[in-house]
This record gives C-alpha cells, sequence and structure tokens, in this order.
C-alpha cells in the first residue's frame, strides 16, 4: 500500500506493488547442460554396415537448428591405422532434453575395422554451424562440453568382423 508505515514507503502518490515468488525456477536458469551421452548401438558389424545411434541428454528441453555432431573415436585397435573419427549427425529430438545422433558406415567400409573400439571422448559434441539453445531461451550456447565422465560413461562398441 502507497504511502503507508506498512510498506515504508513515504510517498503518498507511490503505485502499489506486488512481489512473486517461483518456485524451482532456478533450476532453469543459464544455458543447458549435458548430463549424459551413450550409445544406443551396442554392437556394430563391419561385415554388415549400419548404424551407429548415440543419445545426448540435457537438463532441460533444447531447440536444435542445422546439424550438430557427436565425434566418435575410432581406436584403431584392429589392424592397419587412420580411421575415424566417426561423426554422428543431429537426427531427432529437438524441443526435447533428448537428442539423437545417427553415424551410418556402409557394409565393408574401410572406415573401420574387426578389433576397433569406439568410443565418445569429453567435448565430443560440436555445434557444425548449426545451434543448440535452451527451448524458449533466445541465447543461443557458443560452445558446448561435456566432462571426460560424461563421454566415458557413454561405454564402448568393439566391431565385430
Amino acid at each position: 500500500e502507497a504511502g503507508s508505515v506498512l510498506s515504508g514507503n513515504g510517498n503518498t502518490s507511490a503505485d502499489p506493488e506486488v512481489l512473486v515468488a517461483i518456485g524451482g525456477l532456478s533450476a532453469n536458469m543459464g544455458s543447458a547442460n549435458i548430463t549424459e551421452i551413450e550409445f544406443v548401438t551396442t554392437s556394430f558389424d563391419k561385415s554388415d554396415g549400419g548404424n551407429i545411434d548415440v543419445l545426448v541428454r540435457f537438463n532441460e528441453p533444447v531447440t536444435v537448428t542445422g546439424t550438430p555432431r557427436v565425434s566418435i573415436t575410432n581406436g584403431n585397435q584392429g589392424s592397419g591405422s587412420g580411421r575415424g573419427p566417426h561423426l554422428a549427425n543431429f537426427l531427432s529430438g529437438s524441443t526435447t532434453n533428448e537428442l539423437t545422433f545417427r553415424c551410418t558406415i556402409a557394409a565393408a567400409n574401410s572406415a573401420t575395422n574387426a578389433g576397433d573400439i569406439l568410443v565418445i571422448g569429453a567435448n565430443a559434441l560440436a555445434l557444425n554451424s548449426g545451434t543448440i539453445k535452451d527451448t524458449g531461451q533466445s541465447g543461443t550456447n557458443a560452445t558446448i562440453t561435456s566432462s571426460a565422465g560424461i563421454g566415458t560413461a557413454a561405454g564402448s562398441i568393439t566391431v565385430a568382423a
């Protein structure tokens, strides 16, 4: 109430003010963070080829534009060297907190050899001229990082012959 002892405002012509507290708001402020990365695909056979899908979870819904990528490192444990990384392009999940990325490798392709171990390392997600931003926010994340623990928690895939 304007100009009353209760408000602490001696200005009798001031407009009344209303203060509002919104519970749980602090958990959604700031940019979205990666909470988990995991392989959806659990095995890969070089002779058959196929898709390797990766799921990236955020702590809140995000909107995606363009084609961000997840880099899948090939340890080259099989015979030969110089294979990888493999790039899994954004596939689906915009406006949710779970984004799916896909890498397609043709049968008998030289991108993998039997015995290679595929892993996801730290900071594997690249925007690739796209954007990943908090849904409903105007600010775009310029870079998105994940700790080594998040990337390595995805596990690994050993390529079969």
